[in-house]
C-alpha cells in the first residue's frame, strides 16, 4: 500500500535506488522498470537478462522483440510510459541457475514495491501476466495446473489480466506445439494494445 506523500515519482526512485538484496545479485543491482501516471497497460514479466542489466532498457533483447511482435508495437510505441508501465517480478538481473538459464526473481522484489507501484496507476486496464511467476502472484488459487492451461484459459482472467508465455527463445518449441496461441491469442492481445479504451471482449 501507498504511504503518506507516496507518489509514482517518489516510488519509482525508491525502487531503482533498492539494494535489498544486493548480496544475491551477481551483477550488483541495476533495478529496471518504467511507468507513468498515464499508463493503460501494464506488463508483469520475470526479471531482466543480461542485456536488460547493461542498458537499463527494459526488453532490451530477443525476448522484447518477440513480445512486441506479439503485442504489434514497434520501440517508440513499446517505450513510452504514457501507454505502457513495465514493472516486472525481479528489478535486477538474479544471475544463472545450474541449468544455463536464469535464475527466478528475487522473492524480496515484488512484496516490496507491486502493491505500491500498482495503487499509484489508477490507468491500467489490461495487465499482461508474462510466465509463471507473475501468473502465480497475480492470479494465485486462480491458475490452472499448468502455465500452458492457465494460458489456454485466458479469457477467464479478463478483462484484468491477461497470461502469457514467456517470450523467450527457449520456448520456440512450446509455440510450435500449442498453435492456438497464435491464431487466437496473438490477434486478442494486438487488438488490446493498440486501439485505445477497454480491451474488446473476446471470442469464443
Amino acid at each position: 500500500m501507498t504511504g503518506p506523500g507516496d507518489t509514482l515519482d517518489r516510488v519509482l526512485a525508491e525502487a531503482r535506488a533498492c539494494r535489498i538484496c544486493a548480496a544475491h545479485l551477481p551483477l550488483g543491482p541495476r533495478p529496471v522498470l518504467r511507468a507513468g501516471p498515464g499508463s493503460q497497460l501494464l506488463i508483469v514479466g520475470q526479471a531482466p537478462g543480461t542485456r536488460v542489466h547493461e542498458s537499463g532498457i527494459p526488453w532490451n533483447d530477443p525476448s522484447g522483440d518477440r513480445l512486441r511482435d506479439w503485442l504489434g508495437l514497434d520501440r517508440d510505441a513499446f517505450c513510452d510510459e504514457a501507454r505502457i508501465a513495465i514493472v516486472p517480478m525481479g528489478f535486477c538481473y538474479p544471475g544463472v541457475d545450474r541449468h544455463g538459464g536464469d535464475k527466478p526473481p528475487r522473492p524480496e522484489c515484488a512484496p516490496l514495491w507491486h502493491d505500491r507501484l500498482r495503487v499509484l496507476l489508477p490507468g491500467i486496464r489490461l495487465t499482461l501476466l508474462v510466465g509463471a511467476y507473475a501468473q502465480k502472484r497475480y492470479l494465485g488459487r486462480r491458475r490452472k495446473a499448468s502455465l500452458t492451461e492457465t494460458v489456454r484459459a485466458w479469457r477467464e482472467y479478463l478483462p484484468d489480466y491477461l497470461p502469457l508465455p514467456h517470450p523467450s527463445w527457449r520456448n520456440t518449441v512450446w509455440l510450435k506445439k500449442n498453435p492456438w496461441f497464435a491464431a487466437e491469442v496473438v490477434p486478442y492481445l494486438r487488438e488490446a494494445c493498440t486501439k485505445p479504451g477497454p480491451p474488446p471482449l473476446a471470442k469464443g
